[in-house]
């Protein structure tokens, strides 16, 4: 009885991208043989080296409930990770480890918004970032982009963006769903904007730092201006294929952080115990252990943008890390294939799901109407026979 449950609830939107894969699954259990696209998770096993510490924290006994905010030597632990990638000097008094870094932005949002905020977000963004807004009583306010633009905003944008009801932004790079990252200069350009805005609060998304392709990361909390505004987000489900382990955390102002602990002490409590053990273990590892997996990434992401390149109507950009591709099909828009009318991307991604067997995602959700978001994060094989099928599909 959808009347009785709460407002909170009932405004909340599904996530675009599990819905999407609920739907392949649910397609793949009727015997379809269904490529799914839709997904931001590695294909890898999570390396052994992890693995053996996890194996280690449950002989060591291991088992018992967890700090809230994450045992001491695990928040010691991603402040050398901060300090060693990012440049960036937190104390763990300003960490706090979550169950994944999607709870980690949600502690940030319930923590800071308050019903009648706006939150900035640079679009395309993480379907999840407006959902959290709402669900913080905030209203999320889409910057809009384009593959013209490298799906990048400007530095006007983001002003003339600003009201007074402004409280947040949310920055994400490298960016799900276009994989652009921003460089040093093109943030410090934003954050001469927000300097003069000493009320509004960053949030930087950086779980794709280490996936990336020859471009350098910085953090946005590395503009000396801004450390005391920002709060970091990462955590180890991409980069250490730890999808399913669920680890987040933050490095934060200090009084942000004792929030975020004292929210989620009446929410989660501590982190797995287990998972936060093999967390140090993979913090402290060079980044050089991890590097197969993105050279892996690296390769697909050329093999697609050469095939994909070839279909007419799809308009592509070169995304410099993550792992998905967000080409604009527009083009389609329209349009009647095969019996589907094409009228946006929601019906390209059905579409393709009907025709070709690939679950893809739209750009809507993203803020980006015209585009479907493509995941590289399945085998070389899969890839080159999902496009083979979209090109059949189209042919």
């Amino acid at each position: 009885m959808k009347n009785q449950l709460s407002n909170r609830i009932n405004n909340l939107p599904e996530s675009a991208t599990l819905a999407m894969a609920a739907k392949a699954r649910e397609l793949k259990a009727q015997g379809i043989d269904i490529i799914s696209l839709s997904l931001g998770e590695p294909d890898f096993n999570t390396p052994d080296f992890i693995k053996e510490a996890a194996i280690q924290a449950i002989n060591d006994n291991y088992n018992s409930y967890s700090p809230v905010d994450g045992f001491l030597d695990v928040k010691e632990a991603v402040c050398r990770k901060f300090k060693r990638d990012n440049g960036l000097d937190y104390k763990p008094s300003q960490v706090v480890v979550s169950t994944g870094a999607k709870q980690s932005i949600a502690n940030v949002a319930m923590v800071l918004l308050n019903p009648g905020d706006e939150v900035l977000l640079p679009a395309p963004y993480w379907v999840s970032y407006a959902a959290i807004s709402v669900l913080g009583e905030a209203t999320p306010i889409e910057i809009p982009s384009s593959i013209d633009t490298d799906f990048k905003i400007t530095p006007e944008q983001l002003e003339a963006a600003i009201t007074p009801k402004t409280k947040m932004i949310f920055f994400n790079s490298p960016n799900n769903p276009s994989g652009v990252i921003y460089s040093e200069a093109e943030y410090r350009a934003l954050a001469k904007v927000l300097e003069k805005y000493p009320n509004i609060y960053i949030l930087s998304d950086e779980i794709y730092e280490h996936i990336c392709y020859g471009e350098k990361i910085f953090s946005f909390a590395a503009i000396e201006s801004m450390y005391d505004r920002t709060i970091t987000v990462n955590g180890l489900a991409k980069a250490y294929a730890m999808t399913g382990w669920r680890i987040g955390y933050i490095g934060a102002p200090e009084w942000i952080a004792k929030a975020c602990n004292k929210l989620q002490g009446q929410i989660t409590s501590g982190t797995n115990c287990i998972a936060q053990r093999a967390t140090i273990t993979a913090l402290d590892a060079p980044i050089s252990k991890i590097q197969y997996m993105v050279d892996e990434f690296h390769k697909r992401r050329d093999m697609m943008l050469e095939l994909l390149g070839k279909i007419d109507g799809f308009k592509l950009n070169k995304p410099g890390g993550a792992f998905y591709l967000f080409p604009d099909v527009s083009a389609f828009f329209g349009r009647e294939i095969k019996g589907y009318k094409i009228e946006n991307s929601a019906d390209f991604s059905l579409f393709l799901l009907g025709e070709a067997a690939i679950a893809t995602v739209s750009g809507e959700s993203f803020g980006a109407p015209d585009c479907i978001r493509i995941s590289y994060a399945t085998s070389e094989a899969q890839l080159r026979e999902a496009v083979a099928r979209i090109e059949k599909a189209l042919s």
